[in-house]
């Protein structure tokens, strides 16, 4: 019987560290290879009021991805934009639909800990209008391939991504890395209850525009259950971009469901 019990409490335990090491919940502006079960739906916004010297732009998204299983993922974007241009333009439309896939190729867990890494796809419909707005809408075909990493305990979380944008036409290639901080300000706890902050940089090189930009972003999550809540704000650190490419300022409002 005291078997029993012990071996009770140690499960306890573990289910414990598991919920709070999966809990830290996805980055904000960054990803993560982490994909918990299968069979599962997330459906999730994620709001961008974004300042550019072309203008103002308000990006909103529908998001669902689908978890086909524990390591391989697919998702569908469908967004409107609504923009005022400071030539006086304004209006609003569909954006560029985007399709996502993901596939976990390694994975190594250890107690209260985990590292995995998967492979990324983002392929971009020319659906929305040729606003020449990087990742919002363009008007263009992309194909983003790239891979990302991550490392998650109990104290913290890293992700790292790396990966190629093509544009078959133009010259708006880039090369992209994104590095994230994940901060958990609440212990563990079942059910699912947290706090989080994160640290965010993404690195752009445009080299046939001889453009280059290195974005930070702060922000806040809270997650409870089954459901989320972001919050971040993106500046530019460093900003040698084509004058008319020039990013000034970001602002992220989302949330996101699963069920």
């Amino acid at each position: 019987m005291k078997y029993c019990i012990k071996h009770l409490f140690t499960l306890g335990i573990i289910g414990c560290f598991s919920a709070g090491l999966f809990a830290q919940g996805p980055p904000i502006t960054a990803d993560k290879p982490i994909m918990l079960g299968g069979g599962s739906f997330t459906a999730k916004t994620l709001i961008e009021h974004r300042k550019t010297a072309m203008g103002t732009f308000k990006y909103t998204p529908l998001m669902l991805h689908y978890l086909i299983s524990s390591n391989a993922l697919v998702a569908v974007h469908i967004p409107r934009v609504s923009y005022e241009l400071v030539d006086g333009t304004s209006g609003q439309s569909l954006a560029d639909v985007k399709l996502l896939a993901k596939y976990q190729f390694l994975r190594i867990d250890g107690t209260g800990k985990t590292f995995r890494m998967v492979a990324k796809t983002l392929q971009t419909l020319p659906t929305g209008e040729a606003l020449g707005v990087m990742e919002l809408s363009s008007g263009l075909y992309q194909g983003y391939y790239g891979f990302v990493a991550g490392y998650e305990s109990l104290k913290y979380g890293i992700s790292f991504e790396l990966g190629l944008n093509n544009i078959p036409e133009g010259d708006l290639d880039f090369l992209q890395h994104k590095l994230g901080f994940g901060l958990p300000l609440l212990k563990p706890q079942y059910p699912n209850r947290q706090i989080n902050l994160f640290f965010e940089y993404t690195q752009q090189w445009l080299w046939e525009q001889k453009g280059y930009q290195l974005l930070y972003a702060q922000g806040i999550q809270y997650a409870r259950k089954n459901i989320t809540f972001d919050l971040a704000y993106q500046l530019p650190l460093v900003n040698d971009m084509p004058q008319n490419m020039t990013f000034n300022r970001s602002l992220f409002l989302g949330t996101r469901f699963t069920f």
